[in-house]
């Protein structure tokens, strides 16, 4: 580690898994599918943690999908990050681990904590390239189940994003916060 290196603020990526879909909305695609009540009622919770723990992003990211625009609509209203302000990313839906990595690299250098809020399984893929053997599988169900929430200590660069380079800070599901 260099001097300049000893005194750089640490990054963060925060990953968010859109919060539980309504199946049975009777939406006519994929891509218009909304939130379901539960999904309504874990996304604020997730942004009320968010800001409970100081972790207002600098930049958001969001698909574009109505389950992931709904969701982080509800983060940033809870964080009081202006929606005007997320940035919509075609590229996030159905985005798989080459289309993550390119989307980060365009992140502006000058973003410290970025939230990216999208879908499975591109999301599972990115946390697993990005923390490597920091990751336990989980003994049953997803990694990443709606609404869940991971944390990651970055690289200085955002375009420099090598499989094991972040180190993991969190795992957060809706279930696991009070109200």
């Amino acid at each position: 580690m260099n001097y300049q290196d000893a005194f750089r603020t640490p990054r963060e990526l925060l990953i968010l898994r859109h919060a539980k879909s309504d199946w049975d909305a009777g939406a006519a695609t994929d891509f218009a599918r909304p939130l379901a009540k539960r999904g309504r009622r874990d996304a604020p919770r997730i942004g009320a943690w968010l800001y409970r723990e100081g972790l207002v992003p600098d930049q958001v990211l969001s698909s574009p999908a109505e389950r992931a625009r709904q969701t982080a609509i509800m983060v940033c209203k809870r964080l009081d990050f202006d929606k005007r302000r997320i940035h919509w990313e075609p590229g996030l839906y159905e985005a798989d681990l080459p289309a993550l990595l390119e989307i980060l690299a365009q992140c502006p250098q000058a973003a410290a904590t970025v939230l990216l809020v999208g879908h499975n399984p591109g999301l599972e893929q990115l946390l697993q390239y990005l923390a490597g053997d920091d990751l336990e599988p989980p003994g049953h169900g997803k990694l990443l189940p709606t609404a869940a929430l991971v944390r990651l200590e970055m690289p200085a660069d955002w375009t420099r994003l090598e499989p094991g380079c972040a180190n993991l800070l969190a795992l957060t599901r809706p279930r696991q916060l009070a109200d």
